[in-house]
């Protein structure tokens, strides 16, 4: 057994890639979720499985959220959590692109201590613990210090539309999407890209791993509201996602409209 939860993320998302290849591009069963949720595929449910059995099998004390198992309410009677996206970006994996990911995080008392998120096609780890840092394949990674003026933005088309935005004026930023919210943070955390944004609520799967990696490369993440990302709610959502360097993170913050935003 690894000694530390990040090396048990780290080897459980490995074998997460494992599985999810011997789907990938190979026309896998794919069913919708009730109420629009989206698609699952057996790639999503096979790899679930298997993060069931072996993280709840080497921490048997943490407590249990992933995408793809039914939630209860026991994970809230403990001191850590495992939160897991088993394929984060399931569209993207369905068209045969590159963007998805494993999302692997540990909670405790609200906040992530340990993450890794791994895109198996592009053979990228991204790791972090609480106080370490962040790593891409074993290499330190630092958020970028860019402002305003001429960013490059992660996000959904509608998250730029006029109405979000003071005065009804889009910030002047370069708009760019990936399909998987786990991965957008990591790039951001990589600097590859100035920031991310999302005013939708999101689940805390797509997020927890992400968030940790942006914020332990020095990237300022929040909700649209500037409030501390907390993890492990009751209804586990949180109100859309703000991550960029301190300086741009403080431009788009102040030009986000104060209503709320669900785009």
């Amino acid at each position: 057994m690894p000694e530390t939860d990040l090396a048990l993320l780290t080897a459980a998302a490995r074998q997460s890639g494992d599985i999810a290849m011997r789907f990938f591009q190979q026309n896998p069963a794919v069913t919708d979720k009730p109420d629009g949720a989206g698609p699952v595929t057996e790639a999503d449910l096979a790899v679930d499985s298997m993060l069931c059995e072996e993280l709840r099998s080497a921490r048997p004390d943490y407590g249990w959220l992933s995408e793809e198992t039914e939630d209860n309410d026991a994970r809230m009677t403990t001191q850590r959590q495992f939160i897991i996206d088993p394929i984060d970006g399931t569209r993207a994996f369905i068209e045969g692109g590159k963007d998805w990911s494993h999302a692997l995080a540990v909670v405790e008392d609200g906040q992530v201590v340990s993450a890794a998120v791994y895109l198996p096609v592009r053979d990228l780890m991204y790791t972090a613990m609480r106080g370490g840092g962040a790593m891409l394949n074993g290499t330190p990674i630092a958020a970028s210090k860019a402002n305003i003026d001429g960013a490059t933005v992660l996000g959904a088309k509608p998250n730029f539309e006029g109405r979000n935005w003071r005065g009804g004026i889009t910030p002047p930023i370069r708009r760019v999407f990936r399909s998987s919210l786990a991965y957008r943070l990591c790039l951001v955390g990589e600097g590859r890209f100035d920031g991310m944004i999302t005013l939708r609520p999101s689940w805390e799967w797509d997020i927890a791993a992400g968030a940790l990696i942006a914020s332990e490369a020095g990237a300022s993440v929040t909700d649209q509201h500037q409030q501390r990302l907390a993890f492990n709610n009751p209804l586990p959502k949180v109100p859309g996602v703000l991550a960029a360097g301190p300086d741009l993170h403080g431009n788009l913050a102040e030009l986000l409209e104060p209503r709320h935003a669900n785009p």
